[in-house]
Order: structure tokens, then C-alpha cells, then sequence
């Protein structure tokens, strides 16, 4: 046990820890959402990670997403799994740089028993949260993030017993502008809502 997990023996409980340290995290895009979503996980203890995107980070990504001016170029999925590490270097990742469709979803996160839905796109959402409920996983994924102001019209929303909707539902990104503030929230609202469930298991 590293320095890290002492620390968080002390806040959380060995049990719990041990709870949190046992299940993989699915985290399909790693942007705004997922990155950050990633962050949040891997400081309260979650250490097996299935990081999935397919995109490079670009400069007009380090306004909100969890990357550094001289990552600019490289793969979301590498650059993110340099940044976890850097938390806590005993973390298990498997990164996996494709693009998320209906044919590959399920095999993708077989093994995540929660994931985390990340994506920009309405259809994209859809499409991932369709194929995993089936198969019984728990969902957690975000609507309405966008502009400024307003942050507390971004609620938790069990859907079902296994899916969670975070946002206000209705400020949508491509209308409004997805900043850091709003961004942040809704991705510390994902890992918290995960943190939960996996406790309260």
C-alpha cells in the first residue's frame, strides 16, 4: 500500500477501499467529461480504468480537459493515463484509441461493470447508453452542461436502478459554449454518483 492509499484508508475505511479499488471503471470519451470524470475517480481510490477515445488533444481542448499545452498532439488515451499516473502510479489502465460504435460497445467495456458515458454528440449518448443497459451495467452519463451560470440546475437524476442522468437537461453545448466551470461540475457530479453506487453496493 502506497502513501496514497494509507491516506485514504484514514478517510474512507479499509472495506471501502477495498470496495473501490476492486471494480473497473468504463470511461467512454475522455474530453471534458471524462477526463476530468477520471481525475475525480482516481483521487478518492478507483485504480482500474478502461479509457477509451480516439481523438488527439488540440489546443482548443486545455481550456476544460485534464491535458497540458505540451501534450498537444498526442493521444487522449496515453496523455490521460501519463496524467493518472501521476496521482497514483499503482493505477491499472487499459487505454483503448477507437471510436465507439454498436458493434464494438459491448466488447469494449465487458469487463466494466460502470461506465461512465462521456460524449459531446445527442445520437453518440443514445447510442452507448442503449447498448450497455441492456446488458445490466450501471450508466452514468450527463446532459446539459452548457454556457455560464446557473450550475445548480445541474442535478443527479436516477433514471433507473442502474442509470444515472447528470445536467440541467436543457443547455446544450452545441448552442452554448462547454467552459471549465459547468464542465467540472458535471464530471465531479459523475465520479461522486459512481462513488456511491460502488459503496452502497
Amino acid at each position: 500500500m502506497n502513501e496514497f492509499h494509507k491516506n485514504l484508508v484514514k478517510k474512507l475505511g479499509d472495506e471501502n477501499l477495498k470496495k473501490i479499488q476492486s471494480v473497473r471503471i468504463g470511461l467512454a470519451g475522455l474530453g471534458g467529461l471524462g477526463s476530468n470524470c477520471a481525475l475525480n475517480l482516481a483521487r478518492v481510490g478507483f485504480k482500474r480504468f478502461t479509457l477509451v477515445d480516439f481523438d488527439v488533444i488540440d489546443h482548443s481542448n486545455l481550456d476544460r480537459q485534464f491535458y497540458f499545452s505540451d501534450q498537444v498532439g498526442h493521444d487522449k488515451t496515453s496523455a490521460l493515463e501519463t496524467n493518472l499516473r501521476r496521482i497514483n502510479p499503482d493505477i491499472d489502465i487499459r487505454a483503448v484509441k477507437t471510436k465507439i460504435d454498436k458493434m464494438n460497445a459491448e466488447e469494449i467495456f465487458k469487463d466494466c461493470p460502470i461506465v461512465a458515458e462521456c460524449f459531446d454528440r445527442a445520437d453518440s449518448k443514445s447510442m452507448l447508453v442503449g447498448e450497455l443497459l441492456r446488458l445490466g451495467k450501471f450508466i452514468v452519463s450527463v446532459s446539459g452542461v452548457g454556457g455560464i451560470g446557473s450550475s445548480d440546475d445541474i442535478k443527479i437524476s436516477r433514471i433507473k436502478d442502474n442509470f444515472v442522468l447528470i445536467g440541467d437537461q436543457k443547455s446544450d453545448v452545441s448552442s452554448k459554449p462547454a467552459l471549465s466551470p459547468k464542465v467540472n461540475i458535471a464530471a465531479a457530479k459523475q465520479a461522486d454518483a459512481i462513488l456511491e453506487y460502488v459503496l452502497g453496493r
